[in-house]
């Protein structure tokens, strides 16, 4: 008696832990859909299968709740050293004046309109940079759209990559699952055992 519910407990947990190990493997595969002779079935991972619906929800959700458009422009705003834009800013438009000036005005004052080109630049510099920054933020929120930009790059990516990624990353927690399969069959084998053995 103990030897057959060993064997239906054994049995069980073979079964367990097959059911967890073929489940993982259908979140990948089979890539492309595979039609079952003479039966209206078509079978197909549930990732590949519905790439496109995760592929927009995953668009959706770094652009909502991660990151967003905004929050790029708004960093690049804050980061940005707005003294040494205004440096180069400088050091170019003078260098242009400096060039482009007619011949005729004299070198005095020249060096007089330089110099209140310097000050112009120096004294309206951060205000002219941050209202072209937020002018550029406001073009480039309208648009680039950062959900669709994840969705195509997800859409494009190769299953089969994206299946040994996950397998890399997740090499335990999905070996831990596959022996949690086991276990419960295991022990789901003993009941049965005891049903068999006792009620029947």
């Amino acid at each position: 008696m103990l030897l057959k519910l060993l064997i239906l407990a054994a049995i069980g947990g073979v079964i367990g832990w097959m059911t967890n190990v073929i489940a993982i493997k259908l979140l990948f595969r089979p890539i492309n859909p595979i039609k079952l002779p003479f039966l209206p079935i078509v079978i197909q991972g549930l990732i590949p299968k519905r790439k496109e619906d995760i592929s927009r929800s995953i668009g959706e959700i770094v652009d909502e709740e991660l990151i967003s458009i905004e929050q790029i422009i708004d960093h690049l705003i804050e980061e940005t050293d707005k003294q040494q834009v205004i440096g180069m800013i400088k050091e170019r438009v003078l260098a242009i004046a400096s060039e482009k000036m007619p011949s005729l005005i004299p070198s005095m004052f020249k060096s007089a309109i330089i110099a209140n080109i310097g000050e112009l630049i120096e004294q309206n510099g951060e205000a002219i940079i941050v209202e072209m920054t937020e002018k550029l933020s406001h073009k480039a929120m309208d648009s680039i759209d950062v959900a669709k930009m994840v969705e195509d790059k997800l859409n494009t990516y190769d299953f089969e990559k994206l299946e040994e990624m996950t397998l890399k990353i997740a090499k335990t927690e999905l070996k831990a699952i596959e022996v949690l399969g086991g276990i419960i069959g295991f022990f789901i084998g003993i009941i049965q055992g005891l049903i068999v053995l006792f009620l029947l």
